[in-house]
């Protein structure tokens, strides 16, 4: 069974923030039927690719994986709701950090089809995403192209070699290799991104929804991490992929990859806030049952100085957080804006996390180092969150260039 959940038994959520004008109906009920229906769930996490498939069958089986599409396509809203992904992951991750993942993993690896699928590609794939049958990921990053996309190698050439330049083929060979991919060698299918046009940078990539077991495919390649879920490196060696599995227009992937982690990036910070909401309640529940010379941890004013700074930092990170999902959600300000918001957002929440995690463990002292404790998977948990997905530098440097243009005005 799932020990994070398991000892959450008596731990929920705060759901003060759900008063915030952030939000409609919608995601109060999310927020409302989210923590008894998971903290319901008995999973096995002992063997994380096995767990995942579990929490995606579950997830789907409960409705929840609806958010990840939009509606017409199986989804439970109208289109993609950043605001609904904030209020699902902040949640999941409190009580489950695979459970989080395997719901994340759905959404960024199917959210490219949503975007620039076909009618025909989009019914295919996103219903089965939807009800859990099928297991997707997103495969953009490469062993010498994580930050800087337009880097990346892999290739996907035409199969006639008298093509007119910049004219779509009836298939393509897909050669190189995809790293860091989450899902990889349990997904159904991954959206590629591939180089179509060698010379053209960022506006030379094209997406493709790739099968797994498709030839010259190898996803068997695991990466071992400190907060085990699944991933791989990818090899593709003479893949062939048809014409009509490519997602958007021809050498449009780039745009089309950096829309899809634009919405989910906001829900990376939110996982961040349900870890760190997470430690702050182990924290206090610890503070209040450990004694020490005649008296509880929490009577200490130092105690309780640790545990305000803990719900300060997490409160920041939220109401950037909110904001940046209200403001994708509500198309406020321009898209300039949208972007600097959600970087706010990403870089404040899963710093200021951080730091809220590793002062809960240094309150539980040596049970807090203790391997098994949640606090411990915990600190282990976070700290992948500050680099994928944009890396904390990243956002900084998204945040800097747009302070500075503003200066300039």
């Amino acid at each position: 069974m799932s020990a994070g959940i398991l000892q959450a038994t008596h731990l929920r959520p705060s759901a003060s923030h759900l008063a915030l004008p952030f939000f409609d109906e919608a995601h109060r009920r999310i927020a409302a039927e989210l923590p008894d229906w998971t903290n319901a769930q008995r999973v096995d996490e002992t063997d994380d690719r096995a767990a995942c498939r579990d929490w995606v069958k579950r997830l789907g089986q409960g409705g929840w994986l609806g958010y990840c599409v939009p509606g017409e396509f199986g989804g439970a809203l109208p289109e993609l709701d950043s605001r609904a992904l904030v209020m699902l992951r902040e949640t999941l991750a409190f009580y489950s950090p695979l459970a989080d993942f395997a719901f994340a993993m759905q959404g960024l690896g199917s959210g490219a089809i949503s975007l620039g699928g076909s009618e025909a590609t989009r019914r295919a794939y996103l219903p089965e995403v939807a009800a859990g049958r099928k297991i997707a990921a997103f495969a953009l990053s490469e062993p010498e192209a994580g930050s800087d996309v337009a880097a990346m190698k892999l290739r996907a050439t035409g199969a006639r070699p008298d093509c007119v330049a910049g004219q779509k083929e009836d298939y393509y060979f897909l050669d190189g290799q995809k790293t860091w991919i989450s899902n990889g060698g349990i997904a159904d299918f991954y959206c590629v991104f591939a180089k179509t046009d060698p010379d053209g940078g960022s506006r030379g990539i094209s997406a493709f929804v790739v099968d797994r077991g498709s030839e010259g495919l190898d996803d068997s390649a695991h990466i071992p991490v400190m907060a085990p879920h699944p991933l791989a490196t990818l090899t593709f060696t003479r893949c062939r992929v048809s014409a009509e599995q490519m997602l958007g227009e021809l050498n449009a992937g780039f745009k089309i990859a950096m829309q899809t982690l634009d919405i989910f990036r906001a829900s990376v910070a939110a996982a961040a806030l349900g870890f760190a909401r997470r430690a702050l309640a182990e924290a206090i529940d610890h503070a209040k049952k450990r004694k020490m010379f005649g008296q509880t941890l929490a009577d200490f004013q130092l105690t309780q100085a640790k545990l305000g700074e803990m719900a300060a930092l997490i409160d920041a990170g939220a109401l950037l957080t909110y904001r940046a999902a209200w403001m994708r959600d509500t198309q406020q300000g321009d898209q300039r804006e949208r972007s600097v918001a959600a970087a706010m957002a990403k870089m404040t929440a899963t710093e200021n996390a951080q730091r809220v995690i590793d002062m809960a463990l240094q309150m539980h002292g040596g049970l807090g180092v203790m391997v098994g404790s949640k606090v411990e998977s915990l600190y282990r948990d976070i700290r992948s969150l500050r680099i994928y997905e944009g890396a904390t530098e990243v956002q900084q440097l998204i945040i800097g260039k747009a302070a500075l243009q503003e200066m300039r005005k």
